[in-house]
């Protein structure tokens, strides 16, 4: 199996990393943009659960945007409320500018984001925890500043994909998992987006849940480096999303 880009935006969220790590981060050529099938079907369960702005304007971070390619897509569906852009790296931001009308630096440690606690009432959460030294903390961070009820719209991708047990039953390293920053060892694919963490879709419920959320909704989206005669086959997995190449998670705050 052959893959073609990244699964997600490759964000700059924790300055603990080791110095290395942070280099390699905010390095612009390490990939940042993700799938559009991807964020069209989380905008859309976004968009469900926030209803119309004609019902008030919510605010809305995109922590870990990227290069807003993520935003881009999520537009005309979130017309009306504010989506603000949050990353760790400067070049990043830089390139989200052109896509989101306010971008931020903020980082899920080291003192937090920069927004007060309750005040946000949407967080979209795209392919970064797989990125993170400490997912636990950087959930802790997200559930500080949501208001109460507020959403958590998590995605991820999925340790157990399809193809992935295959892969594994040849004794082959699963798609997403990557156990060098220089290069790819054991596994298809060429590009290295600095993957720490990967998640079932019954561990991502557990860990979300242990976080203080409710899990509303778990689905499943296709990857978009899948190889063509294989893209139909990656579709129809989503309608099982424990075997979906990608896991789309909303929660809400407890």
């Amino acid at each position: 199996m052959t893959t073609t880009g990244t699964t997600g935006t490759a964000a700059r969220p924790a300055p603990e990393r080791p110095h290395g790590l942070r280099d390699f981060y905010e390095n612009p050529a390490v990939p940042v943009a993700s799938g559009d099938a991807r964020s069209l079907r989380q905008a859309r369960m976004l968009a469900a659960a926030l209803g119309p702005a004609t019902r008030g304007a919510r605010v809305v971070l995109d922590v870990g945007c990227g290069d807003g390619s993520a935003a881009r897509v999520a537009a005309p569906l979130l017309a009306g409320h504010r989506v603000i852009g949050v990353d760790w790296s400067q070049d990043a931001l830089r390139r989200a500018s052109g896509h989101l009308p306010y971008v931020v630096r903020g980082e899920l440690t080291d003192g937090g984001l920069p927004f007060a606690s309750g005040t946000v009432d949407a967080v979209l959460f795209s392919e970064v925890v797989e990125h993170l030294v400490d997912p636990d903390s950087a959930l802790d961070e997200l559930r500080r500043v949501l208001r109460p009820g507020g959403h958590l719209m998590l995605s991820t991708p999925n340790l157990a994909a399809w193809y992935n047990r295959g892969l594994l039953l040849a004794g082959v390293q699963p798609v997403f998992s990557e156990v060098s920053l220089r290069a790819i060892h054991g596994r298809p694919g060429r590009e290295v987006v600095g993957h720490l963490r990967l998640y079932t879709a019954r561990a991502l419920r557990e860990f979300v849940t242990a976080s203080g959320f409710d899990v509303v909704r778990l689905a499943g989206a296709p990857f978009h480096g899948v190889p063509r005669p294989l893209r139909a086959l990656d579709r129809l997995a989503c309608a099982v999303p424990g075997a979906a190449s990608i896991l789309l998670l909303h929660a809400r705050k407890a």
